[in-house]
């Protein structure tokens, strides 16, 4: 321990502090100032725990705070009430903001930038905030709120915001002001009285019998309270979204999967006593081989991956390989006699990487006991009745004695879709009769959770001699890792968007979800789509120049409209905007191939939806409250996308009533369970169950009445959707999903090959709230931009070889190219009021864009991803990996 004195934000401060605290954790812990929040710590490199020490901008998470001694501390707290009213209005009126999590960091660097230079150019704000990392916007906005808020200080000005939430308008964001400055507490920054903090440890092997578990030790550590292992759960302990083969902790006798199993987990009195006591838990292995490559997984001799998946007594074996998770497949015709008679092939191999969703707030729950009994868990989860669905059966518990409300989360992107640590928080709740919030590590989040399906396809192409396609014929296997999660449904949407948005009259398409050891592969925002984008990008680029066409002119011969069919063999009947996305872009693209500059173009589609014969639901709450507000509840999760404001203009274009009456809501109080946020699927489904249910409150707001009058009444809105077909349906031309999403993308490289200019055209439904959709759109870009040249998580020995933020390869602020967001509106009638999903189309053709740019730029065709040997990638400052490891071992 030791004695330090500063001053916090103009109060002196005596404390003792721990030898293993960094500044962080005294003024998040000790201290209560929750602005500066923990996203990678101890590395420093990401910039959410900036305070300005002794005047200076500083990342607090890697400094001890033993050198806090004599400092001036300053964090947004501390600075007077105007400037934070102007930076927290500066953002909210730029749209610079959608999760959250990295704002407030990037807020007090503003004010440094502009106490510097009061009027900074675009490239020196960029330039400025270089230690600061964003998942979720592109930079595009929160450059945008730093401009405003030199002007505004300049000028004497003030932001003004939109507070008109009719459908079209830029209404902003719902609780904007308290997330640009801190204080909309995310699942961490909670405080609660009696708090134990939990930690976990989890497995150092891919694969190895788990021979004992001793306790002793850690259980004599001062200021535990609780342990819990495999054998304190008194419910199922394996949970998972469509196949219950997950387990949340790992038992005596049986084999860990992969290095984020967990093997016990431990309540203390304290962060730092719970870390030290799940070290010292005696885990015994034995180390057995793992299964880290698909094609070693489908040997006929190989381990037996997870064997919750094999064939039960009595029934029949599966026609595919016990190590195959799923496999899906679509045919339309004779393909390799279509391929036979074509003008022109094309033939290849596309490798795409595992990719870590690096959503800046860790997993965290936080699990307190109710007085009749049960718990209410705080989760940042995806899908809240899935969390109660399965932390109930994980502790034996009737679902209604679990509570559960949404803490709108610091990012997600389809990673906290499956369960991480939120039945061994409710264990530990159980077991003590405290509260208990476990967070976990950086480096525990990057081997827990699921990552983006590395997948190898093979393709053959053919066209005529006019460049029209005649066949597409693909197979494609994705690495799944160990459990499903999500990962068949994964592949068998990378084979149903195998043609792109491509007329493919005839097609053979197979992919296969293959089980191995290294780190499962879920959601993540694409959801294979991308994955197959590059692959046929790439080859109507290779056809093109066999056939003497631009790009531009290729795909323009090939794009779907209505009445053609996709290689799932649905009939598209409407909104099919993909034709209106390349005539956005047209000129542009013509004016840079005119100027000999290294241009490359791309198409994607993207469905809106789950389908496949999923019954899917939009749920909605209405309930009129005494304060003269409304109460909305909806099933889905807000999670930076902006869910809630959409919501709240649907409400509002319906009722009439101010934006300002209704409050978005996400928790169990009603049974509102609508699955996963998943599918680009929110805002069409959940917004037609909001329009439904504030249809009849405007019906009684007809008859005279007030919202005084209506107090207490609930206002409900269900829509089931069930009319898709699964891939094997035998009928023709089967509805797979309810909508697409369609796009066109530009990539404009500069004279040394490095991203100069990106256009991002889109076909977005109705847009109804522009500054939200097209921050979606550049925030996408910005992810796939990664995705295509500096992105990636390989693993040696089923580890991940780093867990440091610039190592894995999100691209900073100065990396990101000037992004031109063009929205397209094509009415779907199925959506509300003509509106369609936008959260992930917006990467689906980026790294096929680039790819097409780089191959005009230097002629070098690139097949595998991320593309780190091109000029773009190099001239990106991220993404160096500096691991002491062997690369021709890496998977």
């Amino acid at each position: 321990m030791a004695s330090v004195q500063f001053t916090l934000n103009g109060k002196p401060q005596h404390l003792d502090v721990h030898d293993q605290d960094s500044i962080l954790d005294v003024l998040r812990n000790r201290c209560g100032v929750t602005s500066p929040k923990n996203g990678c710590q101890p590395q420093g490199q990401c910039g959410c725990c900036l305070a300005l020490i002794n005047g200076r901008p500083k990342v607090t998470c890697a400094t001890p705070a033993s050198r806090m001694q004599g400092k001036d501390i300053v964090t947004l707290e501390g600075l007077e009430p105007e400037e934070r009213a102007l930076i927290a209005d500066s953002f909210v009126a730029a749209a610079g903001m959608q999760c959250g999590f990295c704002i407030p960091g990037i807020a007090l660097r503003a004010k440094t930038i502009v106490d510097k230079n009061p009027d900074p150019s675009r490239d020196e704000i960029a330039r400025g905030m270089d230690v600061h990392l964003c998942r979720c916007t592109g930079y595009v906005k929160i450059i945008d709120a730093v401009q405003l808020y030199a002007r505004s200080k300049r000028t004497g000005t003030h932001p003004t915001t939109c507070e008109d939430g009719r459908v079209g308008q830029p209404l902003a964001r719902f609780q904007a002001p308290a997330l640009a400055l801190g204080e909309r507490p995310y699942v961490d920054d909670m405080r609660v009285p009696d708090l134990l903090f939990g930690a976990v440890q989890l497995s150092p092997h891919p694969r190895a019998r788990v021979v004992s578990i001793d306790t002793t030790k850690a259980r004599a550590l001062p200021g535990v309270v609780a342990i819990a292992t495999a054998a304190d759960v008194p419910g199922e302990r394996y949970n998972g979204m469509l196949y219950a083969d997950w387990p949340g902790f790992v038992a005596v006798g049986e084999e860990t999967h992969y290095v984020g199993d967990v093997l016990a987990a431990v309540a203390a009195v304290d962060l730092h006593t719970a870390r030290a006591a799940a070290a010292l838990v005696d885990v015994v292995y034995d180390v057995l081989e793992p299964v880290l490559d698909p094609q070693q997984a489908l040997l006929p001799n190989a381990p037996v991956v997870n064997h919750r998946h094999q064939p039960k007594a009595g029934q029949p074996p599966s026609a595919d390989h016990y190590n195959v998770l799923e496999s899906t497949r679509f045919t339309r015709g004779d393909v390799d006699a279509a391929l036979r008679d074509s003008a022109h092939t094309v033939h290849g191999s596309w490798q795409t990487q595992r990719i870590e969703h690096l959503y800046l707030e860790p997993e965290s729950a936080l699990a307190i006991p109710r007085d009749q009994g049960g718990l209410r868990l705080y989760t940042q989860g995806q899908g809240i009745f899935d969390d109660q669905r399965q932390v109930a059966a994980f502790l034996g518990l009737p679902e209604d004695q679990i509570d559960v409300e949404l803490v709108p989360n610091g990012g997600a992107f389809g990673g906290k879709e499956d369960m991480s640590i939120q039945s061994q928080t409710a264990l530990l709740c159980l077991m003590t009769g405290r509260p208990v919030r476990i967070t976990l590590t950086r480096e525990q989040s990057v081997r827990l959770h699921p990552k983006r399906h590395p997948i190898t396809m093979s393709y053959t192409v053919g066209c005529d001699a006019e460049g029209h396609i005649t066949a597409v014929k693909a197979h494609m296997v994705g690495d799944t890792g160990p459990y499903a999660s999500v990962g068949g449904k994964v592949l068998e949407r990378a084979a149903g968007h195998a043609c792109g948005p491509y007329k493919a009259p005839t097609c053979d398409v197979d992919a296969m979800a293959v089980m191995t050891h290294n780190p499962p592969c879920g959601a993540m925002r694409g959801f294979g789509a991308n994955q197959a984008s590059f692959a046929i990008e790439g080859c109507l680029d290779l056809l093109a120049e066999k056939v003497g066409l631009d790009g531009w002119e290729m795909r323009w011969r090939n794009a779907v409209d209505v009445g053609d069919v996709l290689a799932t063999g649905q009939k598209l009947e409407k909104s099919v905007g993909v034709r209106k996305t390349l005539l956005a872009v047209k000129d542009a693209y013509y004016q840079a191939l005119g100027e000999g500059r290294a241009v490359g173009i791309a198409c994607g589609i993207k469905n809106t939806g789950i389908g496949n014969g999923a019954k899917e639901w939009g749920k909605c709450r209405l309930v009129v409250e005494d304060d003269g507000t409304v109460s909305l509840y909806n099933g889905y999760t807000e999670m930076g996308q902006g869910l809630l404001t959409v919501l709240t203009q649907f409400a509002v274009e319906v009722t009439g009533l101010p934006a300002a009456t209704f409050t978005p809501k996400v928790d169990s109080t009603f049974a509102l369970a609508c699955g996963q946020t998943t599918g680009s699927r929110a805002t069409l489904f959940g917004g037609r169950a909001v329009v439904e249910a504030s249809k009849k409150l405007r019906a009684d707001l007809d008859t005279g009445k007030n919202l005084g009058d209506l107090v207490g009444k609930v206002y409900a809105g269900d829509v089931l959707i069930d009319d898709t077909q699964p891939p094997d349906a035998n009928v023709p031309y089967p509805k797979i999903h309810t909508a697409f999403g369609y796009a066109t993308q530009v990539c404009i490289l500069d004279e040394t090959g490095a991203l100069d200019h990106f256009i991002a055209a889109h076909d977005v439904g109705r847009v109804v709230n522009p500054d939200l959709c097209s921050g979606q759109i550049e925030g996408a870009v910005h992810m796939g931009l990664g995705f295509a040249l500096t992105e990636e998580l390989p693993c040696e020995d089923g580890m991940p070889v780093t867990h440091k933020m610039r190592e894995i390869g999100v691209l900073r602020a100065r990396d990101m190219p000037t992004v031109d967001v063009i929205m397209v509106e094509e009415h779907e009638p199925e959506g509300p009021f003509g509106a369609k999903g936008v959260g992930e189309i917006g990467l689906v053709p980026t790294a096929g864009a680039v790819a097409g740019a780089l191959a005009r730029f230097d002629g070098t065709r690139h097949y595998r991803l991320p593309m780190k040997d091109s000029p773009a990638a190099k001239a990106i400052r991220v993404g160096k990996i500096h691991s002491k490891g062997d690369p021709s071992r890496w998977h």
